[in-house]
């Protein structure tokens, strides 16, 4: 894997997505003896596997990864639950089914992960209770720092100003990530007015038909000889199939909107919403190590100060002196470890860019998808039309 470690940066997105194909089904009738619990069916095309798995699982297997993997783009997992939402809900169910399917697609897809044992348990062992057995087998397992060849050159694979890059890049992404956001809720509002479209086009054609079907008796009395309404109705019964017709298009069109522009952004928010989880790790985590490393160096070093003005001791001395040098360790290591974590935060960033060329291919999908669904809803607007003309009272 260590060979690995600098592979992002001369991938492709295509070769990317091409790693491996993933299905998370959902299997609701998967039932516990006292409490309802819901399984999904885990399909890798790579591992030609099938295997089931709960909720509990996957929260394993991500807790794993980001122990086995510190410094790689690890998406968070979907909720199990949300407050206010009955678990059952069959809504949340399929949001939840998509969202671990988006997550369990992208570490699959990832190229250092991708080759990592933990990965392969997952998709393919059907062992009982396999939150447990995964924790028993790779909860001991050292981080990528410790396994990869590359960690004792990190400082060799970074530039002198990679703080300031980290700094500049970071900022970047959550620019971006904010821009994504914004889109993504245009689309779920486009797609909404296209499936709310459907309905009112589906009701204007039942209320045609109605009064299509009207039974009511006709008498001169009220009509005044006037015959307009007859022809009317038989218009409406004409074209009320049309506005089915209209229904039918406007579903498939919301439904190839929600598919090729609202879930593909999605992707590519938890993408850069990973970027974001990542960088945080880095900041919180081995920056902050290496500060309290330096700390307690400098606490040492006035020791120092302190007892040479007193005049330690020969053996306090060389106590003294002992442990600032394992300290001096510490802080090497530190350096070392926070190097090759901003070395795989560049290679990280890298794959984001990647992943970012699909927008403009989402963009492509959502100009492709107005354009072929308008047009098919003008053609049966002018279907209606010279129906709708003759029933227009004639002069």
């Amino acid at each position: 894997m260590a060979e690995n470690g600098d592979i992002i940066c001369r991938l492709s997105i295509q070769e990317i997505e091409q790693n491996d194909e993933i299905e998370v089904n959902l299997i609701p009738e998967r039932k516990g003896l006292f409490i309802k619990h819901v399984e999904y069916v885990v399909i890798s095309q790579r591992f030609s596997s099938e295997v089931y798995r709960r909720y509990n699982d996957f929260a394993t297997f991500y807790d794993l990864l980001l122990c086995r993997f510190p410094y790689r783009l690890i998406p968070k997992l979907p909720p199990k639950k949300i407050v206010g939402v009955f678990p059952s809900d069959s809504n949340f169910l399929e949001n939840r089914r998509k969202g671990l399917q988006r997550w369990l697609t992208l570490v699959a897809r990832h190229p250092v992960i991708r080759e990592d044992a933990l990965l392969s348990f997952f998709l393919t062992q059907t062992v009982a209770d396999l939150a447990s057995k995964m924790k028993d087998i790779f909860k001991s397992i050292p981080d990528e720092f410790t396994t990869s060849e590359l960690a004792a050159k990190a400082r060799d694979l970074v530039p002198t100003n990679n703080t300031n890059d980290f700094a500049t890049s970071r900022e970047q992404i959550r620019i971006i990530h904010n821009g994504v956001q914004k889109m993504k809720i245009i689309a779920d509002q486009i797609a909404l007015r296209s499936h709310r479209y459907a309905a009112d086009m589906e009701d204007l054609g039942n209320t045609l038909t109605d009064l299509a079907l009207d039974s009511v008796g006709r008498t001169s009395w009220g009509t005044g000889g006037n015959n307009s309404w007859s022809e009317i109705r038989r218009g409406f019964s004409i074209i009320s199939k049309e506005f089915s017709s209209l229904s039918t298009k406007a579903k498939e069109q919301s439904v190839l909107e929600e598919e090729q522009v609202c879930e593909r952004l999605n992707v590519l928010l938890e993408v850069l919403s990973g970027h974001q989880d990542l960088c945080e790790r880095v900041e919180k985590g081995v920056s902050h190590d290496h500060q309290v490393a330096l700390s307690r160096m400098m606490a040492l070093k006035k020791r120092q100060i302190q007892g040479v003005l007193r005049g330690s001791d020969a053996a306090s001395v060389a106590t003294l002196e002992n442990r600032m040098l394992q300290q001096e360790n510490v802080i090497a290591s530190v350096e070392l470890r926070t190097a090759f974590s901003l070395y795989c935060v560049r290679t990280e960033t890298a794959l984001v860019h990647l992943y970012l060329e699909t927008l403009a291919e989402i963009l492509n999908s959502l100009v492709s998808v107005q354009i072929s669904s308008h047009s098919e809803l003008a053609q049966v607007w002018k279907v209606i039309q010279p129906t709708v003309v003759n029933c227009l009272p004639k002069k």
